[in-house]
């Protein structure tokens, strides 16, 4: 029995976590609906359950009792966020949604979208001002289809100078964006201006891949933007051709991967290696009532890991490397953070660029049923919520990485040459070259000595765009942040 099938009939059976007369579902009115099944989740799956006085399982000795409490709480999102532990310090990451129908196509890459993909950085360290410069343009999107190009800086939006407290405004179906230079790390308004509007779209985060000759070094080189499973087939087919191709070295830029799959992750580690199948990649910690109960019969019940298949089926294209260059900025969060800590312990990991975002805990999405299934979901609301349930270890049992990992060579975007992505000249992908070619030159900014402080980027501004998901059996939980 897998572990999850395991709290699965923990739930349904009442195995010592609830006595199932006392907390009956049959007993809640309509208006405290939903703020029952935030409290039920969260006493069941929060990694910080026991830190929480409200959540602890000898809280309410019945359903009469809950129902009391739920009376006297505020609104769902009131409710959901004052259980949470230390929010916005400890718990950066859990969240409730209103329509569990705008989190399924968050967490799928699906959503809408301007096409450009954004950084935000403050203009000087006085100033609440921002600039945003474009990272990538979707193909075939408006932004695409404006010519909008990698390095356009912008300085203002819909005619206001952007700032900390206006940057939404890029979010407004359509915007107008007024253009700037970078000007010797100077903004300097250029009098262009464009306008986007937004579209659905389903982002394909196997954004570029390439093989580039080398001296006598064939160096694949990938731009993953997110960890979806609806292609790791199609990434799997990327490292085939590597594969076939005699790819002797790997450059995989996630630096504007902000996550996504954990079982992707997973993948992608096997992709890289392969001469490792069947030990340990990752361990799940959960919250010790769980744990204790997953763990009871098998003590390795929360351990995966390497696999040499997707879905049992379908073989993994492997490259069985030794040594890899991972490319990275503030913005690579959660599942691209995983790969880099779970394959340290066995390769060579190099990691070039800036210090990853810091977020080693995944979340699952419950929805309001006996077994939080979206198949058995109450009919009279579309309350979801993605709160934190695991954090993950490496081989070594190391996870603790809250404040990102630290490259072995740092660098940043050079906003007066951001370059060409794929081209051998653009600078984070030169840098990973010249390691792999002996010159061992790092290309840094021009302007380095202006120090423009990270704000937000276009993924970060929503929450599910850093979330790492874990993909659960059919009719159970869906996904782990």
């Amino acid at each position: 029995m897998t572990p999850l099938k395991k709290i699965i009939l923990l739930f349904v059976a009442c195995l010592g976590i609830y006595q199932c007369s006392p907390l009956d579902d049959n007993k809640v009115s309509a208006p405290i609906e939903v703020q029952n099944f935030i409290w039920k989740g969260l006493n069941l799956y929060y990694l910080w359950q026991d830190e929480i006085p409200n959540l602890a399982d000898n809280r309410f000795k019945n359903q009469f009792q809950l129902n009391t409490f739920l009376l006297k709480q505020n609104s769902p999102e009131q409710f959901f966020e004052s259980l949470l532990y230390k929010k916005g310090e400890v718990d950066r990451w859990s969240y409730l949604f209103s329509d569990y129908q705008e989190l399924e196509q968050w967490l799928s890459g699906t959503s809408a979208t301007t096409g450009m993909d954004f950084g935000l950085k403050y203009v000087s360290e006085s100033s609440n001002k921002l600039f945003g410069y474009v990272r990538y343009v979707l193909p075939n999107s408006d932004a695409a289809n404006k010519n909008l190009t990698r390095g356009t800086i912008f300085h203002s939006v819909n005619g206001v100078v952007l700032t900390d407290s206006n940057y939404s405004e890029l979010y407004k179906p359509t915007i107008t964006l007024q253009l700037a230079d970078y000007d010797n790390g100077n903004i300097t308004p250029n009098g262009k201006s464009i306008t986007l509007t937004q579209t659905a779209y389903a982002e394909n985060p196997i954004y570029l891949h390439k093989i580039i000759t080398e001296g006598s070094q064939k160096v694949g080189y990938l731009m993953y933007n997110g960890f979806y499973d609806e292609y790791d087939l199609p990434l799997n087919d990327v490292f085939g051709t590597f594969k076939s191709s005699g790819v002797t070295d790997l450059v995989l830029d996630l630096r504007y991967n902000s996550g996504g799959s954990v079982q992707s992750a997973e993948y992608l580690a096997a992709m890289i290696t392969g001469q490792f199948t069947g030990q340990l990649l990752l361990k799940q910690k959960w919250n010790t009532k769980l744990e204790k109960y997953i763990t009871e019969d098998d003590p390795n019940a929360l351990v995966d890991n390497f696999p040499d298949k997707i879905n049992k089926t379908t073989p993994i294209n492997s490259l069985g490397l030794n040594k890899i260059y991972i490319l990275t900025t503030k913005s690579s969060a959660s599942a691209s953070e995983l790969v880099i800590n779970s394959l340290k312990p066995y390769i060579n990991v190099i990691q070039i660029g800036e210090t990853t975002t810091g977020k080693n805990v995944g979340s699952v999405t419950l929805y309001d049923a006996v077994d939080f299934s979206k198949e058995k979901s109450s009919k009279n609301h579309r309350y979801a919520m993605q709160p934190i349930v695991v954090k993950t270890v490496n081989k070594d049992g190391f996870g603790e990485y809250e404040k990102g990992l630290v490259p072995n060579i740092s660098i940043s975007e050079d906003f007066a040459n951001m370059g060409t992505l794929g081209d051998i000249n653009e600078p984070y992908l030169k840098t990973a070259l010249n390691q792999i070619n002996g010159s061992g030159t790092i290309i840094s900014p021009k302007f380095n000595r202006i120090k423009h402080a990270n704000f937000k980027d276009a993924k970060s501004l929503h929450p599910l765009k850093t979330d790492m998901y874990l993909d659960l059996p059919t009719g159970f939980l869906k996904s782990i942040e």
